[in-house]
């Protein structure tokens, strides 16, 4: 079998984070009734007339900026023509001819190197109506309320090589979204989706192969598992000496297949032309530094100071940074502790696992960020052990209550009262004379199990420190 290279080029949507839609006044709210959020301009009733949303043009030259792309000082809007009942207009405001932002890059890191994924463009454009299908698959309603929801469209390069490289560019072009203040990027609300444009071709063939589009995937894994299926049927396809047919295809993740939709539209199916309605579009260069001026700090740098700040590892710089509200709520927590790998820890594990488990986002913690930084202080300073803590934290977020609240309330102090210490050890030594014979015969693990026995006798409460030390005293007099 012939070694095959895929090639990768991705088109992301991304919802924008204004409060009002791109032409009109209707909120950009997700949900309500359907029906309830549009009005006759963003439904295209005859005799309106579109007026373009200033913010919209902002928050795409964030992300234009964010994404190191040039400005374009002069851009123009375009209609594109095509039939759908979720498109009540029977065409979409977009840009083609005249991209708001071009030439830009987000880098990823593969096997340790740096890769540069390019961007050909950001443009700006409306969102079409929402098709529901009935369970039996006889009637479909239209749902119009995300007519004219402002998006972006970043389309990239075909730079991209592997499902893995694919899954890296869309986490981090993610991040910066969301760290430029765009977008809030959630994907199971649909306010950021990709079409995966894919082809394969034998590794020293210099030209692409043919193509096809998967649209609107809402989910890394999704993502992954749409690439590895695909880049898998395009080759056996070529292999048992058929070709591929440019198309558009649908991913059904549940079946973990993509099928044909319809043939690939090429611009010119469109019918593309500029919109007489809409003015162009003048960005000013000082505007242009203004907005440049008041982007945060991105994932980049952020992870690249948390590394030289804080000591951190750079896996870890990495987790913490790769969403801004995990880093936020990082940051915060520093505020009132100096133990920066402390409270990594603790959002790198329990923390992320009970979010994962919930199906909560960060900004959804039940209890601010000051509670998890009196919770590694309770540690340090001996109040609680590591064992308890745990369970405090757990209770932090089902009650949202304060740790130390939580410790008094069920009397978790450690306890450092040796000769309470003492009488647990002795029940324990009493308890497991196989161990304590295995420890006198010079197996130092016996005394591992001990310690965790007196614990347990102390439910977790003893001070380990003086539970070893005790422990030692009372096994040498034997």
């Amino acid at each position: 079998m012939m070694e095959y290279e895929v090639v990768i080029g991705m088109e992301v949507h991304a919802e924008l984070s204004t409060k009002s839609k791109i032409y009109c006044s209707c909120t950009t709210e997700f949900g309500g009734d359907p029906n309830t959020h549009c009005c006759p301009i963003c439904t295209g009733m005859p005799g309106v007339l579109p007026v373009l949303n200033k913010s919209v043009v902002e928050y795409a030259v964030r992300a234009g900026l964010a994404t190191n792309c040039k400005i374009s000082s002069f851009s123009k809007q375009d209609r594109k023509n095509y039939f759908y009942p979720d498109l009540p207009k029977a065409y979409q405001i977009s840009q083609l001819y005249n991209p708001l932002c071009t030439d830009g890059y987000v880098e990823i890191e593969v096997e340790g190197k740096k890769k540069r994924i390019n961007i050909r463009e950001i443009h700006i454009e409306e969102d079409a109506g929402k098709l529901v299908h009935d369970e039996w698959g006889t009637e479909t309603l239209v749902d119009y309320n995300r007519c004219g929801v402002p998006l972006i469209e970043i389309v990239s390069q075909p730079d991209m090589r592997s499902a893995e490289e694919a899954r890296l560019y869309l986490e981090n072009l993610k991040a910066i979204l969301e760290y430029a203040g765009v977008s809030d990027c959630k994907m199971q609300e649909g306010s950021l989706r990709a079409d995966i444009n894919l082809s394969v071709r034998p590794k020293e063939q210099k030209e692409f192969g043919t193509r096809t589009e998967m649209k609107n995937i809402n989910s890394f894994k999704a993502i992954v598992r749409a690439i590895e299926y695909e880049s898998r049927r395009q080759i056996e396809e070529l292999e048992s000496g058929g070709k591929v047919e440019q198309e558009t295809r649908r991913w059904d993740d549940n079946k973990g297949i993509s099928y044909a939709m319809r043939n690939k539209e090429e611009a010119h199916d469109y019918r593309y032309f500029p919109d007489p309605d809409l003015v162009p579009i003048v960005v000013d260069e000082k505007w242009v530094e203004e907005i440049r001026a008041s982007l945060p700090e991105m994932p980049e740098s952020r992870k690249e100071r948390y590394i030289t700040q804080y000591g951190l590892p750079e896996y870890d710089a990495g987790i913490l940074t790769s969403s801004i509200k995990l880093a936020n709520f990082f940051e915060s927590a520093l505020e009132k502790t100096s133990n920066a790998k402390a409270v990594s820890n603790w959002i790198m594990g329990d923390l992320m696992r009970i979010l994962k488990d919930k199906e909560m986002e960060a900004d959804e913690i039940p209890f601010p960020a000051e509670y998890l930084a009196e919770l590694v202080n309770l540690i340090d300073e001996g109040t609680i052990s590591g064992t308890i803590a745990k369970k405090v934290f757990a209770k932090m977020f089902d009650t949202g209550k304060a740790p130390g609240t939580i410790v008094k309330e069920e009397g978790l102090e450690v306890v450092s009262d040796e000769g309470a210490i003492v009488e647990a050890v002795k029940k324990v030594i009493v308890a497991n004379p196989q161990s304590v014979a295995d420890y006198k015969g010079g197996k130092e693990k016996a005394i591992g199990f001990l310690v965790g026995q007196v614990m347990r006798e102390t439910k977790g409460k003893a001070n380990p420190q003086i539970v070893n030390k005790v422990l030692r005293e009372e096994l040498n007099k034997i």
